[in-house]
């Protein structure tokens, strides 16, 4: 654990300390042609704090953030967190039922949105909302909206009672991204955000003032929330913002423009810029990135060769979780194993157990456990579903892993994707792996589907890269190719080939909806 003071802001010690420390004017966030210098963040996060008590919003109270990747998140998020409020960041891919959800289930009061998001909101029923006041809107002056550019130039830009609160207060939550039900509330605490800064964004990457940031996931994400939020600010180097969405064409504009020197994807994207070439035939200029990092799912050996081959940059694989905020486990530069996660973090502790929670041999799959001081407090109102992930120190992940003799932890898929062939169990990450080692697919998905006898088998979902069509041909050379890697019993008997994956907003393989998609012969 942290040394940190019981009475701790987190809020002050991501923004108030990089201006008392002497970088005041060294700049915290580029976005599009704007500059925002880190005396500039700390005034509008100030403006925004006295702003949203001049509204009434008090200690604990929720408040719900429907923002793209603007400084004004930043502002927002910290400014809510400054004077004891609790910020609810939002995913801005969601529909209007889905917000409907979150507003009752936060209980929130005030929300604040972005105008480019406003057809959305508008179409949410008002008299469904059961606890909302007001919404404060990010953009031009609308009629029947609190305009946050006003608020903030009628603001102090001095917050000097920066709220009392405790290390373990609540200080922000983040949903858990609804792969596979309803969206939890993970309650995070004043001290979390500071966890993840110093055991992954210091320890492994080695991030310092001169580090320029740059995440394909976005701030509403736990993991973007580290890439470019707070581990940006905790050492004083700058974030790169982008509203876009992060189509290939977008991140290597961006990189190519910023030149960021840590860049942070998920493997879908990883695949996308695979995927994708300039019309001249020139190659994209990623020579200004030191460490590119992935998490959100396993990145497939392939993919990490593939890339480093094409651009001499090693990809340093993690997992982390919304519940866990950030990373728990990495490859270090230099170590890469590809394929694997990586090792646990120093300062964090792992096991992987069987179904009675005894520890399992090396080699062997279980259930991983982690224990870390930055995991979530809880689920919000869902007591139940607390206990059963939450056993005091640890938590029970949901991912089944095996650990190989050197410490190296190997995905072999979530708890009910796992099944057995002929008596042995096949990974669907394993098949997924060498599918895409082929140089037709781009992306692969594998679930069980029950023959004519009713036995499970291994059926495979394929997109394939532009170049390739698909046919019996292909599907036979891909089934031969899992046979020869890993063996007969996990050859896919069904390939499919579709445009995309489904996928959540955020980007994870929706798995269940190919369980229950109608099969095709």
């Amino acid at each position: 654990m942290l040394d940190l003071p019981e009475q701790f802001n987190v809020a002050t010690y991501f923004v108030d300390r990089n201006v008392s420390e002497g970088r005041g004017e060294k700049i915290a966030i580029e976005c599009g042609d704007e500059r925002v210098s880190y005396r500039d963040l700390l005034e509008r996060t100030n403006r925004v704090g006295n702003a949203l008590r001049g509204l009434g919003v008090r200690a604990e109270e929720r408040v719900f953030l429907l923002l793209p990747d603007t400084p004004e998140f930043l502002y927002c998020f910290f400014g809510a967190i400054k004077i004891g409020a609790v910020a609810v960041p939002t995913n801005t891919l969601l529909k209007p039922h889905e917000y409907e959800y979150l507003l009752n289930d936060t209980h929130a009061r005030i929300a604040i949105v972005s105008e480019i998001l406003l057809p959305q909101w508008q179409q949410i029923p008002r008299d469904r909302l059961q606890y909302l006041g007001k919404t404060v809107l990010v953009g031009a002056p609308t009629g029947g909206f609190i305009n946050l550019r006003e608020l903030i130039a009628a603001a102090s830009p001095k917050l000097d009672r920066a709220a009392p609160t405790s290390k373990d207060d609540p200080a922000f939550w983040l949903y858990s991204s609804g792969s596979t039900a309803t969206p939890k509330g993970c309650v995070h605490l004043h001290h979390d955000m500071v966890v993840c800064s110093e055991l992954y964004a210091k320890a492994i990457l080695r991030i310092n003032e001169h580090d320029r940031c740059y995440s394909v996931a976005k701030l509403f994400f736990a993991y973007g929330l580290g890439n470019a939020g707070y581990f940006p600010l905790a050492v004083g180097a700058t974030s790169i913002l982008s509203p876009h969405r992060p189509t290939p064409e977008n991140v290597y504009a961006d990189i190519e423009r910023y030149r960021p020197t840590l860049f942070f994807s998920v493997p879908t994207n990883y695949a996308a810029l695979l995927a994708h070439h300039r019309d001249d035939g020139r190659e994209f200029d990623l020579s200004s990135i030191r460490h590119a990092v992935s998490a959100g799912e396993p990145l497939p050996a392939a993919l990490f060769e593939r890339f480093k081959q094409r651009f001499g940059v090693e990809i340093l694989d993690a997992l982390g979780s919304t519940e866990t905020l950030h990373m728990i486990t990495s490859n270090l530069p230099g170590e890469v194993r590809p394929g694997s996660s990586g090792k646990i973090l120093p300062g964090l502790e792992a096991r992987i157990v069987d179904d009675q929670d005894r520890d399992v041999a090396s080699g062997e799959i279980g259930t991983l456990l982690m224990k870390s001081d930055a995991t979530c407090s809880c689920y919000w109102n869902k007591h139940e579903k607390t206990k059963n992930a939450i056993m005091g120190h640890w938590f029970r992940t949901g991912d089944k892993y095996y650990q190989d003799e050197d410490g190296y932890l190997w995905y072999a898929g979530r708890a009910d994707d796992l099944f057995k062939v002929n008596g042995r169990w096949v990974s669907p990450a394993e098949v997924e792996s060498a599918l895409i080692s082929h140089p037709a697919v781009l992306e692969a998905a594998v679930v069980a589907r029950k023959d004519e006898n009713d036995l499970e088998k291994p059926a495979a979902y394929v997109v394939l890269n532009k170049d390739f069509h698909p046919g019996p041909p292909l599907a036979g050379e891909l089934q031969d190719l899992v046979a020869e890697k890993l063996g007969a019993y996990k050859r896919p008997r069904w390939i499919e080939f579709l445009p995309e994956l489904p996928k959540t907003a955020t980007g994870k393989l929706q798995r269940y909806k190919l369980r229950n998609r109608k099969k095709v012969e």
